[in-house]
């Protein structure tokens, strides 16, 4: 019997080589998977009430809108298009707190800040407005609903669009998708949101110094051209906004860069002193402003003449708005309104005025020229926008991309805002002067307009995410560098009444799971494999009469008695 022990390993190694590639290849038809990048809906409490989407981690099988009426959804994570979007149904699900494992809201990729298609167009495609009309609603509803459950945004590929096709052929059929059942499983493995403490926001603060001839012994007065920079919005790591409030931090350092050209020659000099602000915490009350005017000394904020506050000036078409707390009647007022209304004429638009009285008891600021206004400083703010948005809305959300803003506009902003400033500083109120006209070496640059747009418009720029070295800011800071002096930061904390949670984007990994009929079929062939092989290795070891001989039943054995 020895040779046949060499034989004998040498099939039983060969059976067991089989039964790998067999598990092997059951693996590759079970677990055929696809990473997706996706973006977390924002967590945060205001005033200790929680807001947005309070988990993160997720481990569902997916379904699309297709699913069954009586479908349980408690353990289901919904795969829905923004262009198949139901407004009702969302609504009706998160009104009446209706169970759901998960959401994941499906972006076309025009609102990706990744995608460049159409950068450098200036008028916006009538096609993606009503898209854009439906997103704006869905954020403003999810930014103040109290979700128990993952959500999450994704924008359309083409893995993940076949992953939708076959998750509606499977609802279409009525069986929804369960370890039963088989289908896809969405899982998102991350940890328990933790709170930002302690979120630093950072001023930037820019000078540029005026002529003092021999005879002032006085301070000479100080303009302030301010701009907010950060943004809030639905999710954190897309809030770009390219309008609020890029489009204001671009006006401004164009404006900046005009200023710092006129003010190098001793000759075209203006005798005021020109103060820029980039500033941090906007969207909540403008927080990082109040703090910065607080840092001012005294005899810095009794020599601003005005400040002039620029937000979301990038979507217009025949007019702007100019933002007061002042009466109109007002001298300094009727000053600025003047200077701007009659640049505009020229221009070929309008600037209406608008007054908005302070309530000094209610802590909301809903403009940031107000933060200069409660300490009795004449300020303005220039907008698109004829009213005040609400608390933490048009604050550069998931609609506020590059599609959606007008460089014309920007560059026409950028040139009433320069010549308006140049007409108070040299005295040219009421003369048809430009001192920034086309073609000249003064002219509004329409390529560093266009090129600082698409700069912010790829970098989300939520205050409580940054770094106190964010590369982002000190971009900024090396910029008003370049054409300002005395720039320093001014950093601190933001306060107030809202707290936010950190894990913004994370990878969603899709499978691709077999039913239990399947796994029940694959169980039987390998049964059956293991036996045909089994019966194989004892015919031709042993002989056919063994094998027979182990299904025999053993004869009785009598105990014998006593």
């Amino acid at each position: 019997m020895a040779p046949r022990k060499p034989r004998e390993r040498e099939m039983l190694f060969d059976s067991v080589i089989a039964l790998v590639f067999i598990l092997v290849a059951c693996v590759d038809l079970c677990d055929g998977a696809t990473v997706v990048d996706v973006y977390r809906l924002i967590q945060y409490d205001m005033s200790g009430v929680p807001f947005g989407s309070r988990l993160a981690s997720l481990n569902h099988h997916a379904a699309s809108l297709h699913f069954s009426p009586h479908a349980d959804l408690s353990r289901t994570v919904l795969l829905i298009p923004l262009r198949e979007l139901n407004m009702s149904f969302v609504k009706e699900y998160i009104a009446e707190s209706k169970p759901l494992g998960g959401l994941i809201f499906l972006l076309p990729r025009m609102f990706s800040f990744e995608n460049k298609d159409g950068m450098g167009s200036n008028h916006q495609d009538e096609s993606k407005e009503p898209l854009k009309n439906v997103l704006d609603e869905l954020e403003k509803i999810l930014i103040h609903a109290n979700l128990p459950y993952p959500v999450y945004f994704a924008f359309e590929d083409d893995n993940i669009d076949a992953v939708l096709t076959d998750i509606k052929k499977n609802d279409v059929t009525g069986q929804p998708a369960t370890a039963t059942t088989g289908g896809y499983k969405f899982v998102v493995s991350a940890t328990e949101p933790k709170k930002v403490v302690s979120p630093p926001i950072t001023n930037i603060q820019g000078w540029l110094a005026g002529l003092k001839t021999d005879d002032d012994a006085h301070q000479l007065p100080t303009i302030a051209i301010v701009a907010s920079y950060d943004t809030f919005g639905a999710a954190p790591a897309l809030s770009v906004g390219s309008d609020s409030n890029g489009s204001g931090i671009v006006a401004l350092l164009e404006v900046a860069r005009l200023f710092s050209l006129l003010y190098s020659n001793p000759k075209t000099r203006g005798q005021y002193n020109l103060l820029f602000g980039l500033t941090s915490g906007g969207p909540y009350n403008y927080n990082g402003t109040h703090k910065w005017l607080r840092s001012f000394d005294q005899r810095l904020r009794e020599s601003i003449d005005y400040a002039i506050c620029l937000d979301s000036i990038g979507s217009w078409e025949n007019e702007l708005w100019i933002h007061v707390s002042k009466p109109p009647e007002n001298a300094f007022i009727k000053k600025i309104h003047e200077d701007f209304s009659s640049v505009a004429e020229e221009l070929g638009f309008k600037v209406n005025l608008k007054h908005k009285k302070i309530n000094i008891s209610n802590p909301r600021v809903a403009w940031e020229h107000e933060q200069f206004s409660r300490l009795r400083v004449t300020a303005a703010t220039l907008s698109e926008l004829s009213t005040a948005p609400e608390f933490l809305e048009k604050t550069g959300g998931l609609v506020d991309g590059r599609h959606f803003v007008n460089e014309a506009a920007i560059v026409r902003s950028v040139k009433l805002i320069a010549e308006s400033l140049a007409r108070h500083i040299y005295g040219h109120q009421g003369k048809n002067i430009q001192i920034f006209a086309d073609n000249s070496n003064l002219a509004v640059n329409p390529s560093y307009v266009r090129s600082w747009l698409d700069v912010l418009s790829q970098t989300p720029r939520v205050a409580p995410f940054f770094s106190k070295s964010d590369p982002f800011v000190m971009a900024l800071k090396k910029e008003l560098e370049d054409h300002t002096d005395d720039v320093n930061l001014h950093r601190d904390v933001l306060d107030g009444i809202v707290t936010f949670y950190d894990s913004t984007s994370t990878k969603l990994n899709i499978y691709q799971v077999a039913s239990v009929t399947f796994d029940l079929l694959l169980l039987l062939v390998l049964g059956s494999y293991l036996i045909v092989l089994f019966s194989f290795l004892v015919i031709t070891t042993r002989g056919l009469d063994d094998l027979i001989s182990l299904f025999r039943r053993p004869p009785s054995r009598k105990v014998k008695t006593a």
